[in-house]
């Protein structure tokens, strides 16, 4: 006999420089010329080589159980067009192997700007209604194969999240 899960709402906010900070940085345009600084996505691709691609993902909807890491890279994510998206998110806490559910948080991204997640950081998505949504995707070139961490929430805690 098999048990049902439990779906959890999570509320996604609009994603803030502020409100992100524990996960990553948002990076919104600024002026050409400006000169680099904390504004700017401190990156970390030193541990191998860099892979800056456009992945194009079907409708995702809002529903994840999983959810992934990498440890040897932060990521860039954002999306052309002008589209928003979700995405999930839990703080790296490099010592454990496992996200903290109570940490767990959704944010809304909208389409002028990208995010960057700290080495470590947790993240389900992106998920999305429109039909498709191409998304430029920097990582290391060996990222999805040999630093690819996933927490799958249904075997652990019979549990799926909904962004709302």
């Amino acid at each position: 006999m098999s048990t049902a899960n439990t779906v959890q709402q999570l509320q996604a906010e609009w994603v803030t420089p502020e409100n992100f900070r524990r996960y990553g940085q948002v990076i919104f345009a600024s002026k050409d010329g400006k000169a680099y600084d904390t504004k700017d996505a401190q990156l970390n691709l030193q541990n191998g080589i860099p892979r800056f691609y456009i992945m194009r993902l079907q409708r995702r909807g809002r529903k994840f159980y999983t959810i992934t890491r990498h440890m040897q890279c932060t990521q860039c994510l954002g999306s052309l067009s002008g589209k928003d998206w979700l995405i999930a998110v839990c703080p790296p806490d490099n010592n454990i192997d496992e996200p903290a559910l109570e940490e767990i948080a959704a944010f809304r991204i909208p389409g002028n700007c990208f995010i960057k997640l700290e080495v470590g950081t947790w993240h389900a998505g992106p998920y999305f209604e429109h039909e498709f949504v191409d998304f430029y995707n920097l990582e290391l070139s060996d990222t999805n194969v040999v630093d690819h961490f996933t927490h799958d929430f249904v075997k652990s805690h019979q549990l799926e999240f909904e962004m709302v």
